[in-house]
């Protein structure tokens, strides 16, 4: 049976040619010298991307094309083109031309049960030289689409214009907030280093409190009063730590026997009467001695 181009086929192929015209280039491959490469054999005659398609959908067994008058064809179809052969066409053309050498030259092999491994392995690069082809045929048929969508706008340019006086002229002038004084000044705050954050001390108490000169502040009231109240003796200190200070001293004072403590219920006024014992001078809180004791 012979296949003619142009006859009655019972299926469709697998992709048609992609016509062209003057707005669409064609596919790479597809056409030389401004004619498409056919083929002539005994069995089929026509577009070789329809021989191509045939096979791909199992209407044609390789193994019943003659791939040797394919090339033969192939090469004469490039010497009469002369000077406008294609490079990449013709890159393509051994591609496939060798794909389908090597997918007829495993069909020829004996289909027998498989025995060991190489008969594995060659089946299995029978199927991949088949998804090879079917790979070429969907990279051909994306490129003519591409090819098409660059011929369509190849002719398409946008308008730059600039905006009608009449509109122009419509438009509001542009306000603006600030004026040039204001962006310097805002510039300059933008530009100048920040100084850096500095942990101020101020607030921390850094005085020394003297027990010793508090000691004697308390001999001094309570010498010549003999007695008083804790809250009294404390009434005069501006601070906590001076309130701890005059504390210590009261207990010093306890200590060598100057004074004594009267509370009359449990957690009352504190009472605070003068003895003057044990003072002669010599004692650690004596205003004559050079040994200090402070609180800081």
């Amino acid at each position: 049976m012979r296949a003619r181009y142009g006859a009655t086929v019972t299926s469709l192929p697998l992709a048609a040619p992609v016509p062209t015209t003057a707005d669409q280039p064609p596919a790479p491959g597809q056409r030389l010298g401004g004619r498409a490469f056919e083929v002539h054999l005994d069995n089929f005659e026509g577009p070789f991307d329809l021989l191509l398609g045939l096979i791909a959908k199992h209407k044609m067994d390789v193994t019943e094309v003659a791939l040797s008058r394919v090339t033969d064809e192939f090469i004469a179809y490039i010497r009469q083109s002369g000077a406008a052969w294609d490079l990449a066409a013709a890159t393509e053309f051994l591609v496939v031309a060798a794909t389908l050498l090597d997918l007829k030259a495993a069909r020829l092999l004996p289909s027998a049960a498989v025995e060991d491994e190489e008969d594995l392995a060659l089946l299995e690069a029978r199927d991949l030289l088949f998804a090879r082809l079917l790979q070429y045929r969907a990279y051909k048929l994306a490129a003519a689409h591409l090819g098409g969508l660059e011929g369509s706008q190849a002719r398409r340019f946008a308008r730059s214009a600039a905006l009608e006086p009449r509109f122009a002229e419509v438009l509001p002038d542009v306000l603006l907030g600030i004026g040039l004084e204001q962006f310097t000044v805002l510039a300059v705050r933008a530009l100048t280093p920040r100084t850096p954050p500095v942990v101020g001390v101020e607030h921390l108490h850094v005085a020394r409190v003297s027990v010793r000169e508090h000691a004697a502040t308390l001999r001094s009231r309570l010498s010549s009063t003999g007695a008083a109240s804790f809250r009294s003796l404390i009434s005069d200190c501006t601070s906590t730590l001076e309130v701890v200070a005059r504390f210590l001293a009261l207990l010093e004072l306890y200590r060598e026997g100057a004074v004594t403590f009267d509370q009359m219920v449990p957690l009352g006024d504190l009472r605070v009467r003068w003895t003057g014992q044990g003072v002669a001078g010599d004692g650690p809180y004596d205003t004559d001695s050079d040994d200090e004791e402070q609180l800081t």
